[in-house]
Order: structure tokens, then sequence, then C-alpha cells
């Protein structure tokens, strides 16, 4: 009975022991088996692992991709137009073991908060190399990858890789901004100004050419008028001519009947001759011929 009594607690503190021995380490992340404080065992395949209880503890760091955004910081080009920057970078804890002896307990915080100088003080030089419009234009995407490449070294010593670097956001500051629109404005005015002053000429021409045509166009049409009214007038004439020719006589009383009905009209002046004028010969004859 004094046996049970004594195996049992014996019993217990075994199997606490035993579980206590015993951890697991997930596919998603690295472990480390520390002896005070010491580094004496790495485990980075998922499964089953043992240590000592109470002398050895276990340390888990994250094995997938992590994210850091990289504090905003402000950046002088070759041109002297300072700017914002706002960038990320994906990264992952390469070697565990260099890992904890760079970082120590810190872990991961600290980890980033040197990594974070890191691609700050990188960033700065590569983009302080170029001029503004190459951060601004398609070139941004090899700086970026020069940025992370100068910082793929001083990370490894970290017991990180670096994966990829990517500027988010590249803006002036406050209080450039205006001044910039002010002279995105002036450049946008002046620009509107030549396109007017292009159009104004442009109609010009186009105005000055019209008019010309419509000079040329009524020139040709009043000397092709003119030309066929000579050539009717002529041919009256020559109509009238061989009329006269044939009977002068009725050609005569013809005459003498338009003129009386031009003379006559409604409405027309008075008329005063005298008795024996001539004009009216066709009206006072008797038999219709003049005397």
């Amino acid at each position: 009975m004094r046996k049970a009594t004594y195996l049992l607690p014996v019993l217990v503190i075994a199997i606490v022991a035993g579980l206590s021995a015993l951890f697991i380490v997930d596919e998603r992340e690295k472990a480390l088996v520390l002896q005070f404080g010491r580094v004496v065992a790495v485990k980075e395949d998922p499964g089953l692992a043992f240590k000592i209880p109470l002398i050895q503890e276990v340390v888990r760091y994250d094995d997938r991709i992590l994210s850091l955004d990289v504090q905003p910081l402000e950046v002088t080009p070759l041109d002297d137009r300072r700017l914002v920057v706002d960038a990320f970078a994906r990264y992952r804890i390469s070697n565990v073991e260099q890992f904890r002896q760079a970082v120590g307990v810190g872990g991961v915080a600290t980890a980033e908060d040197r990594l974070d100088r890191i691609l700050r003080a990188e960033t700065r030089e590569v983009l302080g190399s170029v001029s503004s419009k190459d951060i601004l234009s398609s070139d941004r995407a090899a700086l970026m990858l020069r940025i992370r490449n100068a910082a793929i070294a001083q990370a490894r010593a970290l017991g990180l890789e670096v994966i990829d670097v990517r500027l988010k956001a590249t803006d002036l500051p406050n209080q450039n901004l205006e001044a910039t629109f002010d002279r995105m404005r002036a450049e946008r005015e002046r620009e509107a100004t030549d396109e007017r002053a292009r159009g104004n000429e442009a109609a010009q021409r186009v105005r000055a050419q019209a008019d010309r045509t419509v000079v040329e166009l009524v020139s040709e049409a009043r000397r092709e008028s003119e030309i066929i009214r000579g050539e009717a007038d002529a041919e009256r004439n020559a109509v009238f001519a061989e009329a006269f020719g044939r009977d002068p006589e009725f050609f005569e009383f013809y005459r003498s009947l338009t003129a009386y009905e031009r003379a006559l009209k409604g409405g027309n002046s008075s008329l005063v001759l005298s008795p024996d004028s001539e004009f009216f010969n066709y009206l006072k004859s008797p038999n219709g011929v003049a005397e």
C-alpha cells in the first residue's frame, strides 16, 4: 500500500516530464532548442521533436514570407527635387540559428527594426543617384531591384532573405505641392495658348483660301455670264438685222408698237408731244402705214 502511495506521484511526474520533453514543429515554422540560452538543436522539418525537460526550452519562428512596411523617408534625387518615398519589403527567416544570434531575445521586432534601417539607407542611396524623372517613370522597377540586391547582403548577416522591395508611393513634400501645381498649371496654360495660336493661324489660312476661291469663282462666273450675254446680244442683233433686211416696214411697225407699249404703260410720267410728232405715225395712219 505504501509502495503504491509513493509510485503514483513518481508516475505522474514521469508522465509530465515525458510530455514536456515532446513538442511539435508546425510546417509553417522553424524551432530552436536552447539550453541555458545557447542553441543546441535546430528543428526545421515539421513533426514531433524532443528536448530535455526543465533544462532546455523551445523558441519558434515563422517560416513564411513576412511583410515589412518601411518607414516613409525623404530622398533628394540628382535634380534636387525632393520626394517622399513609401516602400515595403517581403522577407523570410532563412537561417534561424544566425537570426537568433543576431537579434537575441528581441526576435522579429528587433530584426524588422534593423531591416528597416537597412532598406531606408539603401533606398536613399539608390534613389539619390538618379533623377526624379527616372523614379517616376517605368524605370522604377530597375531601381527597386537595385535596392533589393543592395539590401540582400546586409540582411543575410541577420539570417534574413530579402525577397522583394516595392515602392508604394512617391510623392512630393507638402510644401512643394503648391509650387509644383502652379508650375504644371502655367505649363498647361502655355500649351493651350500655343494650341490656340496655331488654331487661329490655321483658321486664317483656311479663311484666306476660301475668300480667294470665292473671288475666283465669282470672277469666272461673271466672265462666263458676260460671254453668254455678249453671244446672246450678238444673236439678237443678228435676228433683228435679218428681220429688218427682209421687211423693213414691218420691223419699223414692230418697233413702234414696242415703243407705244412702254410709253403708254400706266404709272408713267406724262408725255407731251406736238401734234405733228412722228411718234404716233402708225396710230394716225388709217392703213397702219407710216406717213
